[in-house]
Formats: C-alpha cells, sequence, structure tokens
C-alpha cells in the first residue's frame, strides 16, 4: 500500500507466491478514484510478464491472488481472484475488491440465504460468498468486515483493497496465514505496508515480515500511517495454524508463526530418524520438498546425503503426458535416478507425505532399476488419513492410502523394505512443543488425526467430495 508501482511489486510478490496457485492468477490496482484489473489462466509469468499489462495496472494499492482449485475446480474464469464489487455510483470509482484464500464451511448455507435474497452469482467459488455479503454489509469497510467475519465459519484469509486503504483479516484460529510487511520507500518518503500468505513474498521485493496477522484480527493500512488493528472475535481454542504449511505447503525460505519453515522440516528429519532408526548407506531427498527433512535425517543417524534424484524444474503443469504404450515413462518428466549414489546401496528415500502413493511407487521402482539392494521409504509427516476441507486440496478418503491400508499392505504395494512416518507428537516435538495435547492441539492437524477444529456440514462435506472426484476424472481424461 503506498508505492506508484504497486501492481509491479504485487506481480513479484505472486510469483514468489506461485507455488500457492498454478491455475490461474490476477490483480486489481486503484489510483484513489478508480479500480483496474486483469485475470487470466496460467502462470504469473505469462499472464503478467508484459509492460503493456502492467501500465493497464496503475495506482498506489493492489491486490492479486494464485488460484489454487479446492472445492470448485476447472477452467471457470469467472473464479479467477481478485473479485470487484462496485457500490457506488459507477463514477466516483466506489466499490472494492477482495483476495481470499482458505474455504468457508458455510459456504453453500450462505450463497442458499444469499441467492433466496436476490443476489446473482458468476462463479462456483465460496470467495464470490464474501463478496456478496461485504456489499451487502454497511458501516465503514472496517465494520463490514467485522460483521462478515461473525457469519463466516471455516479457514480463511482475506485482503480487501479500498480505495484508500488496504484491510486484511484472517479467520479466529488462523488456520490460514497471512503475515504483514513493510518495505521502505526507495526515495525515504513512506514506507509501503504489505499483507501476504507467506514472509517470501516480501523477500523478493525487499521488504520484511513484521508479524502474523493475528487469529480473528482485521488490519487497516493507509499511505503514510501506521497499520491500525481491530480485534475481532475469537474462540477458546486458541491458535490453531494448519501444520500442513509447515509440512508441505509453504516455501521453506519462509516464516510462519515465528519459525522457520526450512529448519521446521529439518527437525522433522531429525525426530524421523530417531524414531525409524534404519541402518542404511545412503540418505536420498525426493525433490524438492523432502531435501530439509533428508538433511536434518542425515544429521541425526550418520547416514550420508545424497542428490540420488535429479528433478527436472523445466516441466510445467500443462505439459502433455505420453500415453499408451509409454506411459509410464511420466514420472521421469520430472525425476531422474542418479545411479551412481544408489547403485548396490541400502537407500533412504525421504519424501514430506504419502497421499495416494502412486508418484511414491513410481520413485521407487526408478531407484529399484538402478541397482539398490534396499529401499526404506520415510515419510516426514503422520500418514495422511483424513481429507480437508479448509483449503488444501487432498483427495478423498477413500483415495487415501494410509486411510485404507495397513503398514505392512503399504510396504508391499510401493515394493519397499520398510515404510516409516514420524509420529504426531514428533511433528509437535519438530515444531517446538513437547507433544501434541489432545485437549487443546497448538495446530490444526486434521488431516492426521481427524480432529477437524471447525465443524463441516454433512452437505458441504458432500460437495467437496463430489467436486474432487470430477476433478480428479477431469485430470485423467486429460
Amino acid at each position: 500500500m503506498g508505492s506508484r508501482d504497486s501492481s509491479r511489486l504485487v506481480a513479484l510478490g505472486l510469483h514468489a507466491l506461485q507455488h500457492r496457485g498454478q491455475e490461474a492468477c490476477g490483480i486489481v490496482s486503484t489510483d484513489g478514484a478508480k479500480f483496474f484489473g486483469h485475470h487470466s489462466g496460467g502462470l504469473v509469468g505469462d499472464v503478467f510478464g508484459s509492460a503493456e499489462v502492467l501500465d493497464s495496472l496503475p495506482g498506489g494499492a493492489s491486490i492479486g491472488h494464485n488460484r489454487y482449485g479446492t472445492s470448485e475446480r476447472g477452467s471457470d474464469p469467472y473464479s479467477i481472484q481478485p473479485f470487484f464489487s462496485d457500490h457506488g455510483d459507477g463514477r466516483s470509482g466506489g466499490g472494492f475488491a477482495i483476495a481470499h484464500n482458505g474455504h468457508i464451511v458455510n459456504g453453500g448455507e450462505l450463497r442458499a440465504r444469499l441467492v433466496a435474497e436476490g443476489a446473482v452469482f458468476r462463479s462456483r467459488s465460496d470467495s464470490e460468498v464474501i463478496l456478496h455479503l461485504l456489499a451487502r454489509a454497511s458501516g465503514s469497510m472496517e465494520e463490514r468486515v467485522a460483521s462478515v467475519a461473525g457469519t463466516l465459519r471455516g479457514a480463511w484469509a482475506l485482503v480487501c483493497l479500498c480505495r484508500d486503504r488496504l484491510i486484511g483479516a484472517r479467520d479466529e484460529l488462523g488456520i490460514r496465514p497471512l503475515v504483514l510487511g513493510r518495505r521502505s520507500a526507495p526515495s525515504g518518503g513512506s514506507d509501503d505496508w504489505l499483507l501476504a500468505s507467506e514472509s517470501c513474498a516480501f523477500d523478493i521485493i525487499d521488504g520484511h515480515a513484521e508479524r502474523d496477522v493475528k487469529p480473528g484480527e482485521i488490519v487497516t493500512l493507509m499511505r503514510g500511517r501506521a497499520p491500525r488493528s481491530l480485534k475481532a472475535s475469537q474462540t477458546s481454542q486458541g491458535s490453531r495454524a494448519c501444520v500442513f504449511e509447515y509440512v508441505y505447503f509453504s516455501r521453506p525460505d519462509s516464516v510462519a508463526g515465528g519459525r522457520s519453515v526450512y529448519e521446521a522440516r529439518r527437525r522433522i528429519g531429525v525426530e524421523l530418524a530417531r524414531e525409524a532408526s534404519i541402518e542404511a548407506d545412503v540418505v536420498v531427498p525426493i525433490p524438492d520438498s523432502g531435501v530439509p527433512s533428508a538433511l536434518g535425517f542425515s544429521a541425526e543417524s550418520g547416514i550420508p546425503f545424497e542428490l540420488g534424484i535429479i528433478r527436472n524444474h523445466y516441466v510445467g503443469r500443462t505439459f502433455i503426458e505420453p500415453s499408451g504404450d509409454i506411459r509410464h515413462f511420466g514420472v521421469k518428466l520430472k525425476h531422474n535416478a542418479n545411479r551412481a549414489q544408489l547403485e548396490n546401496k541400502r537407500v533412504v528415500l525421504v519424501d514430506d507425505s504419502l497421499v495416494r502413493g502412486t508418484t511414491s511407487r513410481k520413485i521407487v521402482e526408478l531407484v529399484r532399476r538402478c541397482g539398490a539392494r534396499e529401499v526404506h521409504l520415510c515419510i516426514a509427516s503422520p500418514p495422511t488419513r483424513h481429507p480437508c476441507f479448509y483449503g488444501i486440496d487432498t483427495p478423498n478418503r477413500k483415495d487415501l492410502l494410509a486411510a485404507n491400508y495397513s503398514l505392512a499392505d503399504m510396504e508391499s504395494m510401493l515394493k519397499v523394505n520398510s515404510l516409516s512416518f514420524v509420529s504426531l507428537d514428533g511433528l509437535y516435538r519438530a515444531m517446538g512443543e513437547a507433544r501434541r495435547v489432545a485437549a487443546s492441539p497448538a495446530f490444526c492437524d486434521a488431516c492426521f488425526s481427524g480432529d477437524y477444529p471447525v465443524a463441516i456440514p454433512r452437505k458441504e462435506r458432500q460437495a467437496i467430495r463430489k467436486a474432487r472426484h470430477d476433478g480428479h476424472a477431469e485430470r485423467q481424461r486429460a
């Protein structure tokens, strides 16, 4: 908030956050009188890679969003955020734009109520529910956000762009992340205030993280002023930040909740080595997310760390996978085994998580073909036995390997000598907690424990399951 190059700074921040969503992206800016927007499917570099597009987004304040579909999938152009609402006379530039991360578990109920009241929806996104609620609320925008926040259940982080201010808000449990940052003005003027899902978005524009937006907090940023905080309601459960952000979703160079994501992953590897106690010749990460945990595993076990699998970083999501007789080559588009580090070795493969097991099985085959004597698969998270309903696109439970098979069965299916997971208490120790306290867990760990901190209505569960099933079928057909 404040820079004349705001849309360019937002585009750089979106580039740093590309891992959080790769389906589409968008930016909305304002010059204080009018709003400007551009949205498209594709990666940030493709959508905002030209000066012409960025020049069409003038103004001193902007917000952007990388789309990561969960309950609604596909190429629906109307689901690309940020969303804009004009509630003025169309000439004064009245209105606001929002970008939302997470999932509103009572979104279906709220949508039905709004439709009955005459609201017209363009998308299937639960984020558009928030837009309609804000447009219908009264008072200042902070008062509107506070009022709407009281009706939302689920996991969400929200940024709202008005003509003269930027507002950030976070769900009352802090499940989804939101960070407040600052960037010194190059000319020595007022500092730019920033909001993002992760601190790495600030690094790319020479900014730095000030603090996390607190659970249930609403923060207002205005040019030339210090941030103003409004504390909305918070439940007695306290903070329940998503632990999967540390396991996989966040970039390792980010800091979340005062913790280095990289260090958290490295410590998970240390705990995994202590619990697994495996004799082997090399520790090999499944790149890239398995690297920090593999380093921790190696340091604790004394087993040498080697890059036994090399990843090809130039394969995009739109690459057409081979079909027919050569379909099994698909995994080699992204990974290739380094025979010199694997042949005749007892290998510990370290990965961040095990979901369906499809990729893990193919990588184990690669390692076996290179002559590994033993393959031990170690997972730097507990078994994923439950789907996420809070904004992470995990499969339905019937497709989760650990939810349907015993450890011995999974070892047989994956063709490994052993399969190990870090325990839930081990994960908490890596996060700096003595253990997981069942009565008041420090994190949302529902994907591992089945302990959902926010109840999900039955209809919403069914809708999400159907959307995920349809999305998986669509990808299979493609």
